[in-house]
This record gives structure tokens, C-alpha cells and sequence, in this order.
């Protein structure tokens, strides 16, 4: 069971048309449900924010990936809360991403903690930290190279990093975002995802991710739509496994940028 909340810790960690407007925060509300086979629904809510560090332009860019584009330095920070069975998840992040001014550099890190409230046992508490170091070889390329980590009563433990993220414009004018990520040694995670953008307001995607350390794996396929610059509303519904439990996932966010 124990590996299957914090399966479900992750997952809410994880988890609302012009394209002219600037902004320089966005706050946002998930809500979701894990559906485990042999066992009830779960529910996982959750609050997020960023704080731009200078206004976002986004220009003729797809407005979800605008941010990213402008090279716009950030600090973030969420919460999730969930319960399965007996035990409540809390989980807490805050991080940091900037890119060095009139350079093609970029540096981020982030820590975050997950604490599991047993009813019949004591609580489980992990911390787990990241940081990476990135360049920027081309437009809308960046290449990263860090370490990740967590320590809790069980394990203290960590690994090197590495991920990629591309996103450009295809030849039809649509646009495309491609994400690949892993880490190596003694914490063996991968994850892949792409985003295929209909408009500049509009993307459907897929993504898959697998947790060694959990016996963990999910596959998700995505959508997000801007009703106006400023909102939008996402969705994912994932098919995975923890351990030898399979289960679907559903979540829903609702962003607003100003």
C-alpha cells in the first residue's frame, strides 16, 4: 500500500485568443482521481503558482509554451493534498528556473517534500532536491545535465540527470514540443512526452514516465485548451501500474495568467 500512495503523492505532484499579451504570474487548481483495481478512488487536489521575474511575451508563440520560449526566469511553488485508504499525502515544492541574461545558459533547481500520515502507524516523510545546469544550443532547444536526489528513514540516495526539451515550428505552421528525460545509477527513471499544437491555443499530447524505485510506470494522454489568453483548462487521463497494481488516473487544471 505503501507504494501505491506515494505513487498517488507523485501523481498530484505532477497533478485553466490572441497571442499578444504579456504576464507575469499564473496561479492555478488541479483536482483528480486515481481509480486502483481492488481498491477505491482516490481524490488528490492541489494549488500552483509561478512568479515571472519580467513580463512574459508571448508573441506568436503557442501560448503554453510562451514562458519557456521567452527564456522567462521564474520561482514556483505547489501543494497537493490526497488520501488513500488511511493514510493522507501531503506533498510540498518550491523551486527556481533562470536563465542567465545575454547568454544561452540556464540553471534550476527545485525542493519538495512529501509527508504520509499513517492512522495505525508513524508517518513516512521524504525530502527530495534537484538542480541542473542547461544550455541552449539552438532556438527552442535546451539541453540539461544535474543531479537528483531523496532522503527519507529508508533511503538516502542520489543520482545524475539528464533531459532535453524541443520545441519549433513544423513546416504546416502547427507547432510541436518534444521531452525526454532520465536519470542514471542508483535511482533508474526515465520519462517521455510530446504535445502536438493544433493552434496556438490548442495541444493534444501523450506522455509516459517509469519510476524505478517504485516499480512504477504510467502512460498519459493530454489536452490543453486557452478560452482567452489568460485562461485555460488541461486534462489527463493515465493508464499505469505500481507494483502489481494497475490503475487509471484523471486529473483536470484550471490556470489563470495575469
Amino acid at each position: 500500500m505503501k507504494k501505491l500512495a506515494i505513487a498517488s503523492a507523485l501523481l498530484s505532484a505532477l497533478a485553466l485568443t490572441g497571442t499578444a499579451n504579456a504576464y507575469q504570474a499564473e496561479v492555478g487548481v488541479t483536482a483528480g482521481l486515481v481509480d486502483p483495481d481492488n481498491s477505491s478512488t482516490k481524490g488528490i487536489y492541489g494549488v500552483e503558482g509561478t512568479a515571472y521575474f519580467k513580463p512574459v511575451q508571448t508573441r506568436n508563440a503557442p501560448l503554453a509554451e510562451a514562458a519557456y520560449l521567452d527564456r522567462a526566469s521564474n520561482v514556483n511553488a505547489q501543494y497537493a493534498y490526497s488520501k488513500v485508504d488511511d493514510v493522507k499525502l501531503h506533498n510540498y515544492s518550491a523551486g527556481v528556473e533562470y536563465f542567465v541574461p545575454n547568454s544561452d545558459f540556464y540553471l534550476g533547481g527545485d525542493i519538495g517534500r512529501q509527508d504520509m500520515k499513517f492512522k495505525h502507524d508513524s508517518n513516512f516523510n521524504t525530502t527530495l532536491y534537484s538542480a541542473e545546469v542547461g544550455y541552449l544550443p539552438a532556438p527552442g532547444l535546451l539541453v540539461a545535465a544535474g543531479v537528483k536526489g531523496y532522503h527519507n528513514d529508508d533511503h538516502d540516495r542520489t543520482a545524475p540527470s539528464l533531459r532535453a526539451k524541443y520545441v519549433t515550428e513544423l513546416a504546416n505552421g502547427q507547432d510541436i514540443n518534444l521531452e525526454a528525460g532520465a536519470t542514471f545509477g542508483n535511482i533508474k527513471d526515465y520519462n517521455l512526452a510530446a504535445d502536438y499544437y493544433l493552434d496556438k491555443t490548442l495541444s493534444v499530447g501523450a506522455d509516459y514516465y517509469k519510476q524505478d524505485l517504485l516499480d512504477n510506470r504510467e502512460f498519459g494522454i493530454t489536452a490543453r485548451k486557452f478560452f482567452t489568453p489568460s485562461i485555460s483548462l488541461e486534462g489527463r487521463v493515465g493508464f499505469g501500474k505500481v507494483n502489481d497494481t494497475d490503475y487509471n488516473s484523471y486529473g483536470l487544471a484550471a490556470k489563470y495568467r495575469f
